[in-house]
């Protein structure tokens, strides 16, 4: 693992101090700090239990890591990985840090994320070509000294800025033109929205075992609108007795907000004092298209229900497989499939199997099962996979991992439900403000994607 890119603000560095004084942890050298941001992330040593990394009681539910330097503790440090690189900032935090603001009070992190997001949008197209992402990472630097002059990120579209200097235009003389704003849209307005759910899950069928799930979603915008400071307001509805969003982040061009919108945490227990709506986002758009907020949900069921098998009788496996689309949810998929791979094992050498529903096919390295449910469940809303496998001599070439050994396996599900969302949320498109002259055209649509859909053998060990 290495340094690919990494930039400092000086600037930044002696504000922290100022606000800090004596409590001030320095940020050490570019090694220094890859090597204890590394550690946090179990990227290294993670063979080894370390009780203020480790521990059940420190259990991380966000990108902000507390990283540990010779120094002491540098936070909130943001970090996540994407595509094989890890993107990181440390925001400034505009107040003392004894004791720790909570994190929704901390302005610099939605900044922070919406830059490296920015970042993660230009090079993540170049991520199959080495030469055209080693001539981004190249020019990363110089993009970001005009995305974020002396540590303010003025704009978060990394791939709207010029990669030489000697191209930079001359910045608008619209005084109320925002940063954001690199450029004026001249045409029909137009307005784009799609809101995008992602749902992760963990399914064990035990008794003594609580499965889990998490939805969180993102509000996507383009806004070809003209003028230098065009006014948009988007409300997000939701039906009666929906889930209500929370820990919701909203982008740097959202100009006001109910400060109760935005202090809705997951982690506190929901009740009859929860904000509940209206979610009204007034905000003056980017040139580009950009994510306008993100939010979470706890929402009662999974979209799916499934119950996984896996027994050894003598040289052979015997498994089952039952998926129960709950009734609630819209049945009409773009794909729905279950993956049911095999490790620590050879080649799938037989295999007798029958389903009700669907096909079954076998992938071309012979330790992947892939269950193609397609398009729609059937009326029962039930589908049943049971089969033998016996396999071959395993060889290098063949599929290891260090958590599903012996019997503890698992079914990931890949499907995506257009025009739906688990919790129901839409814009509606009436609602939509927009004060510039002309009628605007206005496109909305919402999805559901699955995203880590686990449901692990209830005859074995799985992680918790």
């Amino acid at each position: 693992m290495r340094k690919v890119e990494s930039i400092r603000y000086p600037t930044v560095e002696i504000r922290a101090e100022t606000f800090n004084g004596s409590t001030h942890v320095p940020v050490p050298s570019d090694s220094a700090f890859l090597k204890a941001l590394l550690f946090e992330l179990r990227l290294i040593d993670d063979h080894i239990f370390v009780e203020h990394r480790d521990t059940c009681t420190r259990i991380n539910h966000s990108s902000v890591y507390s990283v540990r330097t010779e120094g002491g503790d540098l936070w909130p440090v943001l970090a996540f990985q994407k595509s094989g690189l890890i993107y990181a900032c440390l925001p400034l935090v505009e107040e003392t840090l004894e004791p720790r603001p909570p994190l929704l009070t901390v302005s610099g992190l939605s900044q922070g994320l919406a830059l490296l997001l920015g970042i993660v949008d230009y090079i993540s197209p170049s991520r199959k070509n080495e030469a055209e992402m080693s001539a981004k990472i190249g020019q990363l630097r110089n993009l970001l000294i005009q995305a974020c002059p002396l540590g303010t990120p003025l704009n978060t579209n990394i791939r709207s800025l010029n990669s030489s200097f000697d191209d930079i235009q001359e910045m608008p003389t619209d005084e109320n033109q925002p940063a954001w704003r690199s450029n004026t849209y001249k045409g029909k307005p137009q307005v784009n929205v799609c809101i995008t759910e992602k749902v992760k899950c963990m399914q064990y069928d035990k008794r003594d075992v609580v499965d889990m799930w998490q939805v969180y979603g993102a509000v996507n915008c383009k806004c070809d609108i003209e003028g230098s400071a065009p006014s948009v307001t988007l409300s997000l509805n939701l039906p009666t007795n929906g889930p209500p969003l929370q820990d919701i982040v909203v982008h740097h061009c959202v100009t006001s907000v109910d400060p109760a919108m935005l202090m809705s945490s997951s982690a506190e227990p929901l009740d009859d004092s929860v904000y509940n709506g209206p979610y009204k986002f007034p905000f003056i758009p980017p040139s580009d298209s950009f994510n306008l907020c993100y939010y979470t949900s706890q929402v009662p069921v999974p979209p799916i229900l499934g119950c996984y098998q896996f027994i050894e009788e003598g040289s052979q496996l015997k498994i089952t497989v039952n998926l129960k689309l709950h009734e609630s949810i819209k049945n009409s998929f773009e794909y729905c499939e279950a993956r049911i791979p095999f490790f620590n094992r050879g080649p799938i050498a037989q295999l007798e199997y029958k389903v009700s529903y669907g096909q079954l096919d076998l992938s071309r390295e012979k330790s992947l099962l892939v269950w193609v449910i397609g398009q729609k469940f059937p009326k029962s809303l039930e589908v049943s996979l049971t089969g033998t496998v016996s396999f071959g001599t395993a060889g290098k070439e063949h599929p290891t991992d260090y958590v599903c050994t012996g019997n503890t396996a698992y079914v990931k599900l890949y499907f995506r439900i257009p025009d739906f969302t688990l919790t129901g949320c839409y814009v509606d498109q009436h609602s939509i403000q927009i004060f510039v002259p002309g009628k605007p055209k206005i496109t909305a649509s919402r999805e559901l994607i699955s995203s880590d859909y686990y449901i692990w053998n209830s005859k074995a060990p799985a992680p918790m």
